[in-house]
């Protein structure tokens, strides 16, 4: 195999609630949202903001959640059901999520693997029942108002079975082939990651068969045998400057920060050497605030936090709910929330116990785990929770956010897992009569983080 970049295209609900539920898996292989039409998008979203979060399942957040596909026990390895327990956002284990860990946690589609996870190095030794775990609700109010107020999905689920890395990619791109069989996976071997890395880094990858795929062994993990990370394949950016459709990348800094591991343009050969990079990708991630108040917010918007405010497990913090609930608060409190659709998604399940085993599998590693995803809008589907909520039990992938950018703005497709994925527009109903905003409850105020010195602490290694 020859090393190379391709330019394949490519009131806060707290009380808990007992809901467990069960899941059947789609048939291995089947992508759900295969030749589906576009589902048109409306003229009365002009923006889209999509807020990037860490390293949570579905499970954890809200495995107890009202008329969720929730669960209050897990299954070990040795054969034994236990009780999810209660914990702080705060985990100081930071368990691992690397493509070996989803297959050790998948365990054959058992999805019985995740005490034997490794738990970080400020937790010696293998997860245990740690990973078994729902944070309490009390912790996570903002995200649970939301969801109580807007749309909450239980089947988002990875694009594929891996880390951060590629889950960033997958948020730009849909999906991280550098050819038909062959796609990148965890991480690269050095930091930046991406075309700032030393000049020896290296890449991992995945190739497929070229058949239907029914187990996610059926893949060949090739360790450190892909490109150096400056990449050339298409993203949601070349649809989007092609119709000159505004965007930008709230991201901290590349060195010595978050950013040199969550900056997925990075990544990006055209971005990180062309003049987007001064005008487009934009550091801090709190500049965002000033972009609201002074009306330059663009189209499509993605927003990177710093690592306290990401949720990621072992930063010790527990800024994450009231980061987004900040960024909720300033569109909705600004003249943009008429126009606008804010999308709140974690970048991989973070070795957190999750119950729903993935409903198909693909050449490129796909899917995997699900991680929540909530919708906030003035046309978010309205459904039957008390506040008027809606959940959404539809199939999602990382590429159902592209797809209704694409469908949006009439962008055309991408032609990576946006050309399959059903679209989150079945999130929206545009018939309804736009809803007033009501502010969501927070512990630290939107001035925090807009005082806030950057941590310069890119934890993740995964």
């Amino acid at each position: 195999m020859s090393v190379r970049a391709s330019s394949v295209p490519l009131a806060a609900l707290v009380a808990l609630s007992a809901c467990a539920g069960s899941s059947t898996a789609g048939a291995p292989g089947s992508a759900l949202g295969d030749n589906l039409p576009p589902v048109r998008g409306s003229a009365k979203i002009e923006h889209i903001v999509l807020v990037i979060q860490e390293n949570r399942s579905f499970d954890d957040f809200f495995a107890d959640f009202p008329g969720v596909d929730g669960t209050s026990t897990g299954r070990t390895s040795d054969g034994k059901t236990v009780r999810l327990h209660e914990a702080s956002l705060a985990e100081p284990c930071d368990f691992g999520h690397s493509r070996q860990g989803f297959l050790r946690d998948y365990a054959g589609g058992k999805m019985n693997g995740f005490n034997l996870e490794g738990a970080g190095t400020a937790c010696s030794g293998a997860a245990g029942l740690r990973a078994y775990q729902y944070v309490n609700p009390a912790q996570i109010a903002p995200y649970w108002q939301m969801a109580a107020q807007y749309v909450v999905a239980d089947k988002m689920f990875q694009t594929q079975g891996s880390g951060s890395f590629t889950g960033h990619q997958d948020l730009i791109a849909g999906g991280t082939a550098i050819d038909p069989l062959e796609s990148l996976v965890d991480f690269p071997s050095h930091s930046p990651w991406g075309c700032d890395a030393p000049a020896h880094t290296v890449t991992s990858l995945l190739r497929g068969p070229g058949i239907i795929v029914r187990s996610p062994q059926q893949l060949k993990y090739l360790y450190n045998g892909g490109p150096y990370p400056c990449l050339k394949y298409g993203t949601l950016r070349d649809v989007l400057d092609a119709q000159s459709v505004s965007w930008k990348y709230y991201s901290p800094k590349v060195f010595g920060s978050t950013g040199a591991i969550w900056n997925a343009f990075d990544a990006i050969k055209a971005v990180r050497y062309g003049s987007e990079w001064q005008t487009n990708v934009v550091t801090p991630p709190s500049a965002i605030f000033r972009d609201i108040d002074r009306g330059t917010l663009a189209s499509f918007t993605w927003i990177v936090p710093d690592n306290a405010n990401s949720d990621h497990p072992g930063n010790h913090a527990d800024t994450g709910p009231s980061w987004v609930a900040g960024l909720v608060n300033a569109i909705g409190e600004s003249a943009y929330w008429p126009t606008t659709a804010i999308i709140v998604v974690w970048d991989d399940w973070g070795g957190f116990y999750d119950h729903v085993p993935p409903p198909f599998f693909d050449n490129a590693g796909g899917l995997g785990f699900r991680v929540p995803m909530l919708v906030v809008s003035p046309y978010a589907r309205r459904g039957t929770l008390s506040e008027g909520g809606y959940v959404s039990h539809t199939q999602y992938e990382f590429g159902s956010i592209l797809r209704f950018a694409e469908d949006t703005f009439g962008l055309g497709r991408l032609g990576t897992t946006d050309a399959r994925a059903r679209s989150i527009g079945d999130c929206f109903d545009f018939k309804a009569k736009p809803r007033a905003f009501q502010p969501i409850s927070t512990q630290y105020a939107r001035r925090f983080f807009e005082r806030q010195p950057p941590s310069n602490a890119p934890v993740d290694t995964e």
